[in-house]
């Protein structure tokens, strides 16, 4: 029996470019001696789209459809169709035509080749503002700086996971998610395919800037605990600063009799006295945090070790 793949496509108000794409995919995989089931996550689209999905559901066996009863949001229509797939593989791609079909076919031999992730590196993005631009520079930036796993630049959600991938990412629990964040969190071994994301042809973005910030941000704090921090380094910082200059001033004026002249009026002294207790409410915040990330660890219910083989 030949394998099964299982193509996960996210769709809310796609109606414009579900019938391109299932014509795309139906092509690519008549070349290819796979099984294979195309699955459209409908999330709460107010267009024709899920009239489109249940026309070709009807006619093609193996169109599969879900459809939310309102708009989760992209990572939680991509988590179904990863809950939902029966595949040896499954190809996660999106509806609007800028993930090129035409790289199945390789991203299914980097597979056969042993790799367990096959993700779509995207070099350059037809169409793309200078501030999403600016903006995905920056997130990757920031990210791998205070995040605890390495978050690949200009990853996309264009990407094959083996089997063994998709049953551990089922056993995360969390609701705030990244889904190639916690892909990357999982490990196994990863392989990159380069391409040019093309202009979106047909229909138009869904995902505004709003939705891209909150991503950004439920994924740092999914992923970093630096947040939590921040507060308790602020604290020690200025701490240890405000210590020194009040020290310096104190030792100056009352040792030295203000030899070198400074002149520090007592309510300068008092509100270095201020800032040095503010260090040590904000070093008392830290240590809360220290516990609160313990805590967040906890909720998250990540197992402790993923097993590639055995």
């Amino acid at each position: 029996m030949s394998k099964i793949i299982s193509i996960i496509v996210p769709v809310h108000n796609e109606e414009d470019s579900i019938k391109l794409l299932y014509s795309e995919l139906k092509e690519v995989f008549s070349e290819l001696s796979y099984g294979y089931e195309i699955m459209f996550i409908n999330d709460g689209s107010t267009d024709g789209s899920q009239h489109i999905i249940d026309i070709l559901a009807k006619t093609d066996a193996w169109v599969k459809s879900i459809e939310f009863s309102r708009n989760f949001g992209k990572e939680a229509a991509t988590s179904a169709g990863m809950h939902h797939a029966t595949g040896n593989a499954v190809i996660a791609i999106d509806a609007d035509l800028q993930h090129p079909t035409a790289l199945i076919p390789q991203f299914v031999e980097a597979w056969e080749n042993g790799a367990d992730v096959v993700i779509g590196l995207r070099t350059k993005s037809e169409g793309k503002s200078f501030f999403k631009k600016l903006g995905s520079y920056s997130y990757y930036k920031i990210m791998n700086a205070i995040s605890e796993t390495p978050i690949q630049p200009r990853a996309t959600d264009f990407r094959l996971i083996d089997r063994k991938v998709v049953d551990e990412f089922n056993k995360l629990t969390e609701h705030d998610r990244m889904t190639r964040g916690l892909i990357d969190w999982l490990g196994f071994r990863r392989v990159f395919v380069e391409f040019t994301a093309a202009d979106r042809s047909v229909g138009t973005p869904s995902y505004s800037y709003i939705k891209l910030i909150k991503l950004a941000v439920s994924s740092a704090i999914a992923h970093s605990l630096m947040p939590l921090k921040f507060a308790g380094y602020l604290g020690m910082l200025i701490t240890f600063v405000s210590f020194f200059a009040g020290l310096a001033i104190f030792t100056q004026r009352y040792i030295f009799n203000d030899a070198l002249g400074w002149s520090v009026s007592g309510t300068a002294q008092l509100g270095i006295l201020m800032i040095f207790f503010i260090g040590i409410i904000l070093i008392c915040l830290g240590l809360v945090a220290l516990y609160i990330g313990n805590i967040h660890k906890e909720v998250h219910g990540r197992p402790l070790y993923v097993i590639r083989k055995k």
